[in-house]
């Protein structure tokens, strides 16, 4: 009998990615205060990758738990500039701050991924992309802002490079998958390990 696998995800582009890839899931969002999960860990210590990883096992915990047997997949991402983590804009003005940071310096995205079993976790990884914006004249912010409406405000960085926001590049260096929010090629052969998919 095939494995029954979980995304703990309601995000659609990483749907996306699971499905094209002909993973057969079911997602079930998880139910997790984020930012609730964050505040300990503000001025902690833990690195921004640590953080998008306990994100992560919190997101798979919890779908698991009601999920017995279940192969759940969790998966959060932080974008880090220096040592300061950046969360998704609330509005217009949050998302032109953002850009106005980062314009003309390297940020990175940690991407965590982990897999998870009855509350035990079996796996997980972290792989880092670093991204390179290139300087941004402020009026052009405010037109790209103008152009790609409230898509700004879906992401940690106000940005998707899978859109428009490519625009906003001059380097990038690490995998689209990991860019994107699903570090998918360790996942794959992560689940093919575990006989829960063909290999």
């Amino acid at each position: 009998m095939a494995e029954k696998i979980i995304l703990a995800s309601g995000s659609p582009f990483r749907k996306a990615l699971l499905a094209n890839a002909g993973v057969d899931f079911t997602a079930v969002p998880a139910d997790v205060d984020e930012r609730a999960l964050e505040a300990p860990l503000e001025n902690s210590g833990v690195t921004p990758e640590e953080v998008a990883l306990i994100l992560a096992e919190a997101k798979a915990m919890h779908v698991s738990e009601k999920h017995p047997g279940a192969l759940v997949i969790g998966c959060d991402q932080t974008l880090s500039l220096d040592d300061r983590i950046f969360h998704k804009p609330a509005d217009k003005e949050g998302a032109r701050r953002h850009l106005l940071d980062l314009s003309g310096r390297t940020h990175q995205l940690n991407s965590a991924v982990v897999l998870v079993r009855d509350g035990k976790l079996l796996w997980s990884a972290v792989p880092v992309a670093q991204l390179t914006m290139r300087k941004l004249d402020p009026g052009f912010i405010g037109r790209h802002l103008a152009k790609v409406g409230d898509k700004a405000l879906s992401s940690v960085g106000a940005y998707q490079v899978e859109g428009e926001g490519i625009q906003l590049f001059e380097k990038i260096e690490g995998d689209y998958f990991t860019i994107v929010g699903l570090p998918l090629l360790p996942l794959l052969e992560e689940l093919r390990k575990l006989g829960a998919i063909d290999g």
